[in-house]
C-alpha cells in the first residue's frame, strides 16, 4: 500500500469507513530452559576430603546448603597422594557416552582464590590425555572471577551471591561437547578431551593459598 492509499484508509476510519487491517504484532518468545527435553535423574555420591580429618571438620549441611572448605596446608584425600587438598562430592554416576548435566546454585565467599568448584573428571582415560574435560575455577580478581581452568572468563563479580551453574556434557565414543550455562544463559561451548569414563565432582579443590570455600544448594542431575 502506497502513502496516498494509506492516507485514504486513515480518512475512512475518521468518517466511519472500514477499519484498516494491520499485521499482528509478534509476541516475544521466551528463551528455552537448558533443561527442556531432559529428565531429572537420581544420583549418589561419596566424599573426598583430607584423609586425616573427619568430614565434619571440612563440611556442614544446614537449610539445604552444603558448605565445604579446605586449607592449602591440609592433607590430600589419600595418604601419600601428591594432589592438592580438597573437600568434594564425588558423583557415583560414571558414564562414557550420552547426555549428562550437572546443575546447582553456587555461592563463592570472598577471598577464595585459585580453587576449582566443579569439574568433569576423566577417571579412566587413554594414556597421555588430560585428567579432566572441564574445571571451573574462582579467582580473587574483579569481585570474584570464574574461569574455565585459568583461561576463559565466564563471570566476574561472582563473590558473595548465589548464581546457578549448569554443565551439560554430550559425550560420545569420539569427541563430545561441553556446554556451560550461568543463570540459564549459555556462556561456553567447547569440545571435551576425547573418549573416557567420567564423573562429576563439586566442592572446593584448592590450588591456591590460604582458605577456600564453596557452597551448593538445589543440586540436580539431568539426563536425556
Amino acid at each position: 500500500m502506497n502513502r496516498r492509499s494509506l492516507l485514504r484508509a486513515g480518512a475512512g476510519l475518521l468518517t466511519g469507513g472500514a477499519a484498516l487491517a494491520l499485521p499482528p504484532v509478534p509476541l516475544a518468545v521466551a528463551a528455552a530452559d537448558p533443561t527442556d527435553g531432559w529428565t531429572q535423574t537420581s544420583f549418589t555420591y561419596s566424599w573426598h576430603k583430607p584423609w586425616n580429618l573427619d568430614l565434619a571438620d571440612r563440611h556442614s549441611y544446614s537449610g539445604g546448603v552444603h558448605r565445604m572448605w579446605v586449607y592449602a596446608s591440609d592433607e590430600p584425600f589419600q595418604e601419600g597422594s601428591s594432589t592438592d587438598p580438597r573437600t568434594e562430592m564425588r558423583w557415583k554416576v560414571d558414564y562414557t557416552t550420552g547426555d549428562h548435566m550437572w546443575d546447582a546454585d553456587v555461592y563463592l565467599p570472598s577471598g577464595t582464590d585459585g580453587a576449582s568448584f566443579v569439574q568433569i573428571l576423566r577417571g579412566v582415560h587413554p594414556s597421555g590425555t588430560p585428567a579432566t574435560d572441564i574445571m571451573l575455577n574462582i579467582y580473587d580478581t574483579n569481585g570474584g572471577t570464574v574461569r574455565r581452568y585459568d583461561g576463559t572468563v565466564l563471570k566476574t563479580g561472582a563473590y558473595d551471591s548465589w548464581f546457578n551453574v549448569k554443565i551439560a556434557h554430550q559425550a560420545s565414543s569420539g569427541t563430545g561437547t561441553v556446554r556451560v550455562y550461568l543463570d540459564d544463559s549459555l556462556v561456553l561451548t567447547v569440545d571435551d578431551r576425547g573418549p573416557a569414563t567420567r564423573y562429576f565432582k563439586n566442592g572446593v579443590y584448592n590450588h591456591g593459598s590460604g582458605r577456600a570455600e564453596a557452597r551448593f544448594r538445589n543440586i540436580r542431575y539431568w539426563t536425556r
